[in-house]
């Protein structure tokens, strides 16, 4: 995703209404030391230091839906028992963005996970719940809750963790709110059949729910089009979005070919409520009224910021925007390669069949002439090649004094531009080493020089190559610029 879009959306989303139906639970993190093992069986010892509580299942993705900005209505079950309060109080005092609707069985436990981690790691997971389905005046106070609490919403998100709060009741529920107001529904569901969520916008399983639920395996992309397939034959979801960890997301809309989304490698510090975050984010850009792709691309951006953090965490719109700039500057770093990667990435692009290009120069102040000359060379090939001096190379070329950048400057500058796909310095007088060695189709120089002048040319040729003139915008360049600066500080 990049910046203008992120930016775009998030000034959307401020104002756009979410309901949150599901089931709740509260998420419990004891943290600790490991320094030996138990002199009673062979475990660790977890010396512990502190515990932290949050709102877990529906409750973190409403956490997640008020932390990027939107207004959220949570909609969920809790017990007559201490953990039942302290969601309550969760909601009431440290999720204060959030608007709770959460009704009370003092027949059922509320969901507690508690999680051991030392170092990082989780340790142990201990589970307290109850799993029968709600009945009764209960399933009949949640429905006439969940009526309350959608009015407005652009989405209601159902998170199905099959703790007994999704019951068919509540489902249709849900559908016949959205089908009087227009809302969409997505359901994150751990189910074994999608069947009875009837026709609702999506469903959200991830690859191994997916496989589990239409029996098929799901580890390549041609696996996970045939698991798609057949769920949207045996089930009337109008679309299926399958989160596949690092493989990223794929997409199956009904009468549409499927289509995969794949996702920037992060690393992994906690994977706890990723889930959440990526379901938050999707309702919450729909409810924005953003393309499906925007809404998968936003939820990819932020469930990556949450693996980064400790416990069920949830990311905030700044976040987003530094994890894109992050993104952007480790993009940029990795074009500017050495000639060996040059090699390497030339041969990866020719598999491919694509069209290589090669142009050269200094670069030192990049100016508006440099911008139309490079986007003029992208748009002969299919991937550019731009070999850049070094310094000891400008400054032979055009005297002390130069360059005014240095190569790591001009280097990370223009592999900024979309244009250029790769940067290769070179340190001698031509770039005609990297030239042999990227043997490009299209070699590119300025209109300045005549075709039978240009370095490299007859060896491009040699092998079937071409040499192609770009134009040359007047009145721009690195020297005029320069003595403009010059007589400015004159005058």
């Amino acid at each position: 995703m990049d910046l203008a879009a992120l930016q775009s959306l998030l000034a959307e989303i401020p104002g756009k209404r979410v309901a949150c139906v599901g089931d709740l639970m509260v998420d419990r993190f004891v943290y600790g030391s490991v320094t030996r093992v138990s002199p009673e069986a062979p475990i660790p010892v977890l010396t512990r230091s502190r515990e932290l509580k949050m709102l877990g299942g529906a409750g973190n993705v409403a956490r997640n839906v008020a932390a990027l900005g939107g207004t959220v209505a949570l909609v969920g079950l809790v017990g007559g028992d201490p953990e039942g309060h302290e969601a309550s109080r969760l909601v009431g005092e440290e999720e204060p963005a959030i608007e709770g609707y959460l009704v009370t069985d003092a027949d059922r436990p509320t969901t507690l996970k508690t999680r051991f981690v030392s170092g990082g790691q989780q340790l142990l997971r201990v589970d307290l719940e109850e799993s029968r389905p709600v009945s009764g005046e209960v399933e009949q106070r949640l429905i006439r809750t969940l009526r309350d609490a959608a009015r407005g919403a652009g989405v209601i998100l159902i998170s199905d963790y099959g703790k007994g709060v999704v019951t068919d009741a509540i489902i249709d529920a849900a559908r016949a709110v959205a089908a009087e107001t227009g809302a969409k529904v997505i359901v994150d569901s751990k189910a074994r059949s999608f069947a009875r969520y009837g026709d609702i916008d999506l469903v959200k399983p991830n690859a191994a729910e997916l496989a589990y639920a239409t029996g098929l395996s799901t580890e390549t992309d041609a696996e996970i089009e045939a698991a798609i397939g057949r769920a949207l034959e045996l089930w009337p979801v109008r679309g299926v979005l399958v989160t596949r960890a690092g493989k990223g997301v794929s997409l199956g809309l009904r009468g549409e070919a499927v289509r995969h989304f794949p996702t920037t490698a992060r690393e992994v510090f906690d994977a706890s409520g990723a889930g959440d975050t990526a379901l938050a984010a999707i309702g919450l850009a729909l409810a924005a009224e953003a393309p499906i792709e925007t809404a998968i691309a936003f939820a990819q951006l932020a469930s990556g910021v949450a693996i980064g953090k400790a416990g069920t965490a949830t990311v905030t719109p700044d976040e987003t925007v530094e994890a894109v700039l992050s993104a952007h500057a480790a993009l940029v770093e990795g074009k500017v390669a050495t000639p060996q990667r040059m090699v390497e990435e030339v041969a990866r692009w020719r598999a491919q069949g694509l069209k290589v290009g090669f142009t050269n120069g200094c670069f030192d102040i990049l100016h508006k002439g440099h911008v139309a000359y490079l986007t003029q060379a992208r748009s002969w090939c299919d991937r550019l090649i731009v070999g850049v001096n070094s310094d000891a190379s400008v400054r032979a070329l055009k005297g002390e004094g130069r360059p005014v950048n240095d190569l790591e400057s001009r280097a990370l500058v223009l592999a900024g531009l979309r244009s250029v796909d790769l940067v290769a310095p070179f340190d001698e007088a031509t770039p005609l080493t990297l030239i042999q060695a990227a043997r490009p189709d299209v070699l590119v120089k300025g209109a300045d020089y005549a075709e039978d002048e240009v370095v490299g040319g007859d060896l491009v040729k040699s092998w079937g190559g071409e040499v192609r003139l770009a134009d040359i915008v007047d009145g721009y360049s690195t020297t005029a610029a320069i003595a403009r600066m010059a007589r400015k500080e004159e005058a």
